[in-house]
């Protein structure tokens, strides 16, 4: 047993072994017929030594074994040419056969019309007849005179008509736009578009340079320096939603929809109208509508411009009981907009003394400036102390416009009307829905900013589900 293992183990590692072709050489066939099968051998000779490539034949039916000898023999090298026809196309190929007549047989013009079918198919390839001895040519004699007993016939899962085929496959729906069909075209396949010319042409190659194919998407270079995936008509609704309507999103207008959608990472040419078509027609933002904008004050504008040196602070509520909570303390970064919230069950001093301790010292270092109205749970002993331990300067706003602090009343109306849009139709799961609320606000795009406050704080985008 271990002896013929051994013997199965050296016949895998040695002469003759089927091996991969070499595209550099040229090719040889060597071919028999018998009177009921054909053989044929591929391979390449290194180094005067035959390498072998393929081995293939197959048994004649009842109206071919009939064929005479020089037919049976010519169709042996039809029949190699169309089994090996994806290695010989293109290549040069000297064909072995022990029937000398097939050299004179392919320049012969009065053949009977079988033959010229067959000697027409040969045409496409640059092949060469030599004369092969049977007994040099055992191989493809062995094959020839092979008889399968077992009439169950092969499961061939790979067809020889589809190696190397190229199959065209249709997408239904455009990619893009017509441009954009046009721009994936010719970054994969270098297809330019049929009817293109002049100046057309030169706009058509300038703008393509925006573009790259990077398999299976295509990608555009936006003006902001940033690459982002082109997207397909059947993947817009869906980023929509998560944009739009998702639990980090915010329910946000169009603008800050499409600002969402470019920091995940997509692209496509009618994002502002589709974007404005999406939220026109979602069912929550036109049932809540915007919250009122009368009695604004004009904002006055903050010298420190530091990140988290003013921060801005004020008691939402009472909303009704949510497990337990009825007001939320909102502290907002004047300089990135960023926004620490806390749902708690009073509005008092302790509350407010857990947001500076537990948030935002530890988080984000002492501020230099703390803006509040003149409520009790801002005005007293236990956190002016605190302010001034830590050398904290405490602005007051004007007790009758406290619009003054407009930061803070701006971050107050978003996540107002973001729990608004997302905490049911009871609203009583508000805090829970809290988290995702700020979430949403975040990584909404800013206009003063001209980026989200999460960018603006930690450099680099917030990598969103939707990605």
């Amino acid at each position: 047993m271990l002896e013929a293992f051994h013997t199965i183990k050296g016949a895998l590692v040695s002469a003759p072994i089927v091996q991969p072709p070499d595209w550099n050489l040229p090719f040889e066939v060597m071919t028999d017929a018998s009177d009921y099968a054909v053989g044929a051998v591929l391979g390449q000779r290194k180094e005067k030594k035959l390498h072998v490539i393929y081995y293939a034949s197959r048994t004649l039916d009842e109206a071919q074994c009939k064929y005479a000898t020089t037919e049976k023999e010519l169709l042996a090298v039809v029949f190699a040419f169309e089994k090996f026809r994806s290695y010989l196309v293109g290549s040069k190929v000297i064909v072995h056969t022990d029937h000398a007549a097939l050299k004179y047989l392919l320049t012969k013009k009065d053949a009977k019309p079988r033959l010229l079918r067959w000697i027409l198919l040969l045409q496409e390839f640059d092949l060469e007849i030599k004369d092969k001895k049977g007994i040099d040519n055992g191989v493809a004699d062995h094959l020839s005179r092979m008889k399968i007993d077992d009439d169950v016939p092969l499961d061939d899962s790979l067809p020889d008509e589809h190696v190397y085929a190229v199959e065209v496959i249709d997408y239904g729906e455009p990619l893009l736009a017509d441009d954009g069909v046009r721009s994936t075209n010719y970054l994969a396949a270098e297809h330019e578009p049929t009817g293109f010319v002049g100046n057309k042409k030169k706009k058509f190659l300038r703008d393509i340079r925006r573009y790259f194919w990077d398999e299976p998407y295509l990608y555009k270079h936006c003006t902001d320096g940033v690459y982002r995936r082109c997207v397909a008509d059947e993947e817009i609704p869906g980023i929509l939603f998560h944009c739009h309507s998702s639990s980090y999103a915010g329910h946000f207008a169009t603008y800050k929809t499409v600002s969402k959608a470019l920091q995940a990472g997509y692209w496509w040419p009618t994002m502002f109208r589709d974007a404005h078509r999406f939220v026109s027609k979602c069912d929550v933002c036109q049932r809540q509508g915007n919250i009122s904008k009368r009695n604004e004050m004009p904002q006055n504008f903050i010298l420190e411009v530091e990140v988290f040196d003013v921060w801005g602070v004020d008691f939402m509520g009472p909303f009704p009981s949510s497990y337990g909570n009825l007001y939320i303390l909102v502290a907002v970064d004047y300089v990135s907009k960023w926004v620490e919230a806390l749902a708690s069950p009073t509005n008092d001093a302790k509350v407010v003394m857990k947001m500076f301790k537990s948030v935002i010292f530890p988080r984000f270092g002492v501020p230099r400036v703390v803006i509040s109205d003149g409520g009790s749970h801002f005005i007293n002993r236990t956190f002016d102390n605190m302010l001034k331990r830590h050398g904290v300067k405490h602005k007051v706003a004007t007790p009758y416009h406290p619009q003054t602090s407009g930061q803070v009343e701006l971050s107050n109306r978003e996540i107002k009307n973001i729990l608004q849009k997302t905490a049911g139709t009871t609203g009583k799961d508000w805090a829970a829905k809290l988290d995702d609320a700020l979430w949403a606000y975040r990584t909404a795009y800013k206009t003063p900013l001209g980026t989200t406050p999460f960018n603006l704080v930690y450099g680099k985008a917030c990598h969103l589900p939707v990605e």
